[in-house]
């Protein structure tokens, strides 16, 4: 490893790649870093298309072929924001290489593999971490600080969505999310993966489940059809559309979670809303940066949800980004997010979310999907 660096290889480049070189290029102008990020390869199956990947997002070289980037001695660390069911093979072979590792979410595709990793690496003693980047918005810190103060007392309900809409469209093509060989599942992996992290981070683990999954269309296009004006070729979705489920923390709180891509007119619906006995909180991502608070305790005629701009020297990472009022985005909670990961790097101290975060969350989406089947409460231990 260079003096105060750390060299990133990156496997896959599209919208998630995007995500993250954006935030390796940010980061050492926001932060001050104990090791600077370098951005020092990229990876993907098309050599064209890696090749203008590294020219435009700023990737010192490139190779199409992933084995080759991992075992590459210029590079310390390897980031995974490839297709779901890659997860666990490159991963476990970045550890046995003597890389930290970054992947994004869900952490596998099953429960299985996602032992697996976490096996290579704790054996590997690397710094291993799962990108639910979510964690990182200030808002959700914000609420994180109020719940572990007290200020919400005894949490008797966590409610979250993850609404979108973008596969409404019955003629929209049969990509790989779509796939359960690939993905793992559907809405469910890809959205209630995200809502289970963020219930986890907030409330505490969950002890059993009760759900359902439904898949709305059962066939799309195939992709590349030489004339898609007039499709012939039609593929079975073998994922759900939609999961809706009731939990049981191991705290006493119950909980309910919905997460679907049919719900028209939502773009990317991240939502939660938390009850206590002394007080709630509301947050959306596509408000991120308002926390709205209710405490109970305010003055009679004064109480109702506030909204809190989370922008104020007072907030996490107020003195980081702009001035108070001025909004951050979607883009700067993956800063927020691979800070920890290089402080990690820095300290050999593993940051959360970790693998072990991963796998508890793949706990539960399997613990959905067997209750979806059986339809009945499943413990997720």
């Amino acid at each position: 490893m260079g003096d105060k660096q750390v060299r990133i290889g990156m496997i896959g480049y599209k919208f998630m790649g995007k995500a993250h070189s954006h935030a390796y290029r940010d980061l050492p102008f926001f932060f001050d870093l104990p090791l600077v990020p370098v951005m020092q390869a990229i990876s993907g199956r098309d050599e064209d298309g890696v090749h203008t990947a590294a020219q435009k997002m700023g990737w010192a070289s490139h190779e199409s072929d992933w084995r080759k980037l991992i075992q590459r001695d210029d590079i310390d660390a390897i980031d995974i924001v490839t297709p779901n069911h890659l997860h666990a093979e490159i991963a476990i072979a970045a550890l046995e290489a003597g890389k930290h590792v970054l992947c994004e979410k869900p952490l596998s595709v099953n429960v299985e593999d996602a032992k697996r990793m976490l096996a290579a690496a704790h054996k590997s003693g690397k710094v291993h971490m799962i990108c639910h980047n979510y964690r990182f918005s200030p808002a959700v810190q914000f609420a994180k600080k109020l719940i572990r103060e007290g200020r919400l007392g005894r949490i008797y309900h966590f409610r979250g969505l993850y609404l979108q809409d973008w596969l409404m469209d019955p003629d929209s093509p049969l990509e790989w999310r779509m796939r359960k060989e690939q993905s793992g599942s559907g809405a469910h992996g890809d959205l209630a993966s995200h809502m289970i992290d963020l219930a986890r981070f907030l409330v505490g683990d969950i002890a059993e489940v009760v759900g359902t999954m439904e898949t709305f269309i059962g066939a799309r296009p195939l992709p590349d059809q030489e004339a898609p004006e007039e499709i012939t070729e039609m593929g079975e979705v073998d994922v759900d559309d939609a999961s809706a489920f009731i939990v049981k923390f191991k705290n006493g709180a119950i909980g309910t979670f919905e997460a679907t891509r049919f719900a028209g007119g939502n773009r990317n619906g991240n939502r939660f809303e938390i009850n206590g006995e002394r007080g709630s909180i509301r947050w959306d991502l596509e408000s991120l940066n308002v926390l709205e608070v209710y405490l109970k305790d305010d003055e009679a005629g004064l109480q109702g949800f506030r909204n809190i701009t989370c922008t104020e020297s007072e907030h996490p990472y107020g003195n980081v980004y702009w001035a108070p009022g001025h909004n951050i985005g979607y883009e700067h909670t993956f800063l927020g997010l691979i800070r920890e990961f290089l402080n990690g790097i820095a300290t050999s101290r593993c940051p959360q979310p970790s693998f072990a975060d991963g796998l508890q969350n793949q706990m539960v989406l399997e613990a959905v999907e067997k209750s979806s089947q059986s339809r009945q409460w499943v413990s997720v231990e």
